[in-house]
């Protein structure tokens, strides 16, 4: 993305923040924080926001030496992606990430981000899933009208993909709006499915396997069914922050993107073990059962590199549903590969983590 790209939109920001409360008043509060804080031997610090028992891919990378010029400061947990954006658009964290169309979303809002690198995704191994109990009625997406579906967070990934498997199944907007779209904690998903609160569960990583184990379950639809290897979300970062510390970020990138690489073309039992000792050695009184379900990435491209219809996709569906005026944004705005190794040429798309050349991807 050009300085002119930046500059653009850091201005679009600015005349737009009248509308934006929770933004612009969480700024003034953190503006004191603005400068860029650098370690003794010259590090720039990324603060960010990890996920309880679990690794993040900037965390493998950072176990794995991958970085070079910066270094990461964990400020505490939190897996809601349009908080994680919030969060990052007013410098409360360096970096976050979410659900692409959320980011698009929050750019539309006059949030300055830009994405950097996919984040997350989904595979034959690695899918969220819509899940009904094994003598629900419910068949097939007409007979969710009324009825309710349990998801995490409204206006991410799990709104998006229920909205979406309705409207390629038939239904009209009128129809789709009449399904419940309700938040319930990924923990108590499974319960509330069974107990009868709700019609439809959504189900991911361990809850989903351990759902599965203890049986009476089955998938309406996976997200990975309606677009199959497809990546989700993306690393953001501010766009001034990009434009300030450009090193640190392509160096952040080039990291991670190895970090994706190295868990795409590494057994599967090589890297549970080193997300095991990452989580034993940080000291935050985790345990390490969820690792364990770990099967895949989820994502798309090696090493993270984004494909152009994964943020398409999602400007069309916002344009198409009305949520989006046509043309406010281009792909190349919302985006870029710029500093990923295995999209800028310094690798092969089919190298591994330090180029050198795979045979076939593990994952």
């Amino acid at each position: 993305m050009s300085h002119h790209t930046l500059r653009r939109r850091l201005v679009t920001a600015v005349s737009t923040a009248a509308a934006l409360l929770t933004l612009t008043s969480l700024t003034a509060a953190c503006s004191s924080s603005s400068d860029t804080a650098v370690t003794a031997d010259g590090k720039t610090v990324l603060r960010y926001e990890g996920s309880p028992a679990q690794v993040g891919f900037p965390e493998l990378a950072e176990s794995l030496g991958y970085y070079e010029d910066v270094e990461l400061e964990w400020i505490g947990d939190n897996g809601n992606g349009p908080q994680s954006l919030q969060n990052t658009a007013t410098n409360q964290i360096e970096f976050g990430s979410a659900f692409n169309g959320a980011v698009i979303k929050a750019q539309a809002g006059g949030a300055p981000l830009t994405g950097v690198l996919a984040s997350y995704g989904s595979d034959k191994a690695s899918f969220t899933g819509y899940y009904v109990l094994d003598d629900s009625p419910i068949r097939e997406a007409r007979d969710l009208i009324g009825k309710k579906v349990g998801m995490n967070t409204l206006g991410a990934h799990h709104e998006f993909l229920t909205r979406e498997w309705l409207a390629q199944e038939g239904l009209t907007p009128e129809e789709i709006a009449q399904v419940q779209l309700t938040v319930v904690p990924p923990v108590n998903t499974e319960q509330a499915l069974r107990e009868g609160q709700i019609d439809v569960g959504t189900l991911g990583s361990i809850f989903r396997e351990t759902a599965l184990e203890r049986g009476g379950i089955r998938p309406l639809f996976t997200d990975e069914s309606l677009f199959g290897s497809f990546s989700y979300g993306t690393y953001v970062f501010r766009d001034d922050f990009i434009a300030k510390n450009s090193d640190a970020v392509e160096d952040f990138v080039q990291g991670t993107a190895r970090a994706i690489r190295w868990a795409q073309t590494t057994p599967r039992d090589e890297v549970v073990a080193e997300f095991e000792e990452i989580i034993n050695s940080r000291g935050r009184n985790e345990n390490t059962d969820l690792v364990g379900y770990w099967k895949s990435t989820g994502v798309a491209g090696p090493g993270g590199v984004i494909a152009e219809k994964e943020i398409q996709t999602w400007l069309d569906w916002l344009t198409r549903n009305g949520e989006l005026d046509e043309g406010t944004f281009t792909t190349s705005e919302v985006y870029t590969n710029e500093f990923n190794p295995y999209a800028n040429g310094t690798y092969d798309p089919n190298s591994g983590p330090n180029g050198e050349p795979v045979e076939e991807a593990v994952q």
